[in-house]
């Protein structure tokens, strides 16, 4: 797998050299040790538990940038389901940089798979609901570009990717403004037309009043379900409606039939654990 697009060259090359170079700040002593010239070798990636695949590219990108000759061979697309045990991908070059490159690598796929299988499971709970499932800006400080690329291929979608992407008045903005209707109003006059006004409420009355100061998107906020659903049934029609707050796999359901148009979770992110999966069996290739 030679991952030489254009995605890849903008936006993934500088974090994974920062990562290469945390890792081998001169020299990776024990790879240099073992293996004095370059000899090229294979290696197998193999799946310790099941769950869905994310960020092959990025584990492929890291050998290439230590090694030019480096390639990885994939036995499964981005966004299948693997299980416990199976061949992912097969990796062949230069043996020191298989050696180097490991750690970084799984690291990537490892954690990017592990957001993608919980994005998986989150979103299988809304099947058949009219209602999409997105993330949140609640990522790893460096790594957000690769978590948020990995909740796409789980199948749910992505909220703001940063504070230059929309306009979202959360309750300290609401706080600096002095209320709903000054910031609404505030962010009506500085942001470009084309901008959608998103505002988060946490009561009825603040939605009423951020509905009448003509809000795009309402973010209704650690709501109780009976307050959900009065809330919707008020904003349908004149609003997008989002629901947010402690939304983990384990309770998306419930808000799967009260209608809103999006259900956000950082939980998406900041809580799916790591899908286990090991490099194994390097051999030098006669």
């Amino acid at each position: 797998m030679k991952s030489n697009n254009v995605t890849t060259k903008l936006h993934w090359d500088e974090d994974i050299l920062r990562a290469l170079k945390e890792d081998i700040p001169w020299e990776d002593v024990s790879a240099n040790a073992v293996v004095p010239e370059g000899v090229r070798g294979r290696a197998e990636l193999l799946a310790k538990q099941s769950g869905v695949i994310a960020g092959l590219p990025v584990f492929a990108r890291t050998f290439e940038l230590l090694d030019g000759s480096a390639e990885t061979v994939p036995h499964v697309k981005e966004g299948d389901e693997v299980v416990k045990g199976q061949l992912v991908a097969e990796v062949f070059g230069d043996i020191r940089a298989i050696l180097s490159g490991e750690r970084t690598a799984l690291n990537f796929l490892q954690r990017m798979s592990g957001i993608a299988t919980y994005a998986r499971t989150a979103s299988k709970l809304l099947a058949g609901a009219d209602v999409r499932l997105v993330d949140t800006r609640k990522t790893t400080p460096g790594l957000r570009s690769f978590e948020k690329y990995a909740v796409r291929i789980g199948g749910a979608g992505n909220h703001r990717f940063n504070l230059s992407d929309g306009v979202l008045l959360k309750d300290n903005h609401i706080g600096a403004a002095g209320g709903v209707k000054q910031a609404v109003a505030a962010a009506r006059a500085y942001a470009p037309f084309v901008r959608k006004i998103e505002i988060e409420v946490e009561t009825l009355a603040q939605l009423k009043e951020a509905l009448e100061a003509g809000a795009d998107i309402v973010m209704l906020d650690n709501m109780t379900l009976d307050t959900l659903k009065e809330a919707v049934a008020l904003a349908k029609g004149r609003a997008e409606i989002e629901i947010s707050g402690n939304v983990t796999k384990d309770n998306v359901a419930q808000y799967a039939s009260l209608g809103a148009d999006y259900i956000s979770s950082g939980s998406l992110t900041h809580s799916a654990p790591i899908l286990d999966l090991s490099l194994k069996n390097l051999k030098p290739l006669s």
